[in-house]
């Protein structure tokens, strides 16, 4: 069975790979140190990181590295991205097409794919309006996202991230510097989570709190005068907020201060719908630190008070914090959930289900 997987990189990650691969020439040295990096790994599957031969992985909207895939292949350079990544898939004779960017790569990329393609399935765990038409399967493992794409006339069937096995080196540091760490986007989609950060925040007066936050691009020119009025204060950070800011990290840079933490603060955004167990969940808990997020539907594994714990609002987020630096429970709870995604959710299951619903 040949897997082709495609992923995407976000805006904001895209420097960093950019000094990664700089002066890495052609398609396969690119997309190793890509890999090497766990940039998104809870998503990737087991045979493209395992290097198998009926396997093949790229980023369709990495100009570089399809560029260079292009260029070892005989493409021209006015061949588009799309025209790149059809032409990998007929190249590698493709069984099953496994889509994890499918707002960029929709049913009409689907209609131009050879017929060996014998399944099509799309990963998408986020709102909004798609064409599925030409998909067999659109998969996340949010409940509440499937019924939407099924009110759309997909069909759709659980799956979920697994537990990229490089944490657990991570997770055997028990001696962390951070006490409370937060990383994710701050946006106007996050007001919700700005009262929960703006109230963590205030514990930065005796306890070291880190908060890396992927800024909304109109955030800087909010927090100048011409922020202080108007829409732009949606995206404006709290004094408190911008005292505990630091920059963006992903791939290894985020593994790192991962291992650095004992605390996790989680923080749904305000579309996220009830349902919980987003791909920071796994890594948090993967990293042995302490998750701490907030209610909802969670898996069976994620467990309040034995493998996490649940707050209902800001100042209860504040106050189990507290509580769990101070009585040391943090590390008890927090080797307990990497026991728990590392057994629930190994690379190895995840793959056995994604080969049940082919």
């Amino acid at each position: 069975m040949r897997i082709f997987q495609n992923s995407g990189i976000s805006p904001s990650y895209r420097a960093r790979l950019a000094g990664l691969v700089a002066g890495v020439r052609g398609f396969e040295p690119q997309k190793e140190v890509f890999l090497n990096d766990r940039y998104g790994a809870a998503h990737i599957l087991l045979p493209m990181h395992a290097g198998s031969p009926e396997a093949f992985f790229t980023n369709g909207d990495d100009e570089s590295l399809q560029r260079a895939w292009a260029l070892e292949n005989g493409l021209g350079e006015d061949a588009s991205l799309a025209d790149i990544l059809l032409a990998q898939i007929e190249h590698h004779k493709t069984d099953i097409f496994y889509n994890l960017d499918p707002f960029r790569y929709d049913a009409s990329f689907l209609r131009r794919l050879p017929g060996h393609v014998k399944r099509k399935i799309a990963w998408r765990a986020a709102p909004g309006r798609i064409d599925f038409s030409g998909y067999d399967l659109v998969v996340c493992n949010f409940q509440s996202m499937r019924r939407l794409w099924e009110e759309q006339g997909a069909r759709t069937a659980h799956f979920f991230p697994a537990h990229d096995p490089e944490l657990d080196a991570v997770a055997a540091n028990r001696n962390r510097d951070i006490d409370v760490l937060f990383f994710g986007g701050y946006s106007r989609h996050h007001q919700r989570r700005r009262q929960i950060l703006e109230a963590v925040a205030s514990l930065s007066s005796r306890r070291r709190v880190v908060f890396h936050l992927d800024l909304s691009r109109y955030t800087p020119l909010a927090e100048t005068p011409l922020g202080w009025f108007g829409p732009l204060r949606a995206v404006r950070r709290p004094r408190t907020i911008r005292s505990v800011s630091a920059p963006p990290v992903f791939g290894r840079a985020m593994y790192a201060e991962l291992g650095r933490a004992k605390v996790v603060v989680n923080a749904s955004i305000d579309m996220a719908g009830p349902d919980r167990g987003n791909m920071r969940c796994f890594e948090t808990m993967g990293a042995g630190a302490l998750l701490i997020s907030d209610s909802g539907n969670y898996p069976a594994p994620m467990r309040d008070g034995e493998t996490m714990v649940v707050y209902e609002q800001p100042q209860d987020a504040l106050d189990r914090i507290e509580q769990q630096l101070d009585g040391g429970t943090w590390d008890e709870i927090g080797r307990a959930g990497n026991r728990a995604i590392r057994e629930e959710y190994s690379k190895r299951r995840q793959f056995e289900r994604f080969l049940e619903l082919v």
